[in-house]
């Protein structure tokens, strides 16, 4: 699909040269999104809305590591219930810990698909107005190009767009 995108990009691209000089502009996509103070917002309330369970898993591993310092150090010393005792305990919460794991990287991952989505929209809207405003022809995106010069980037007009456009709250 990308590649059928990229040549469309091109064939506009090459009718665009073919009627006169073509305008062209360059953004690093990905560069303008991660840069903005919205997305870096979004980032911080992630952390924030996720550190709960954050810190519960460091208490889990805090509390794996403990028994199992406890089974090391009482090799030998331990009666049989208390050594089954502490590695049935220590089993039980590396299930918990890794489901534990496993929900919250679901999850975080979930909101920063939601976020990057609803900001790259934007971003799309912003780099349209700003191609209007600067009578770019075609804004062709950095990730899909092997070479170009400097002079004709964008990614920082863009970010800076998109944070005048839609302010972090």
């Amino acid at each position: 699909m990308k590649t059928t995108m990229m040549r469309i990009a091109l064939g506009a691209l090459m009718t665009v040269a073919l009627m006169g000089q073509a305008k062209i502009a360059v953004l690093n996509t990905q560069k303008a999104l991660l840069e903005t103070a919205e997305i870096k917002k979004a980032q911080a309330d992630l952390e924030a809305k996720y550190k709960p369970r954050t810190d519960d898993l460091r208490k889990l591993d805090a509390d794996l590591v403990d028994i199992q310092n406890r089974l090391s150090a009482g090799a030998g010393k331990l009666t049989q219930q208390v050594e089954a005792d502490l590695s049935s305990t220590g089993q039980r919460k590396q299930r918990e810990m890794q489901r534990k794991q496993e929900d919250l990287q679901a999850d975080v991952e979930r909101d920063r698909q939601e976020i990057l989505l609803k900001a790259s929209q934007r971003m799309q809207d912003v780099v349209k107005k700003l191609a209007d405003d600067k009578g770019y022809d075609v804004v062709l995106d950095a990730a899909n190009i092997v070479h170009f010069k400097t002079a004709i980037e964008i990614t920082t007009e863009a970010t800076a767009a998109y944070d005048k456009a839609h302010p972090a709250k």
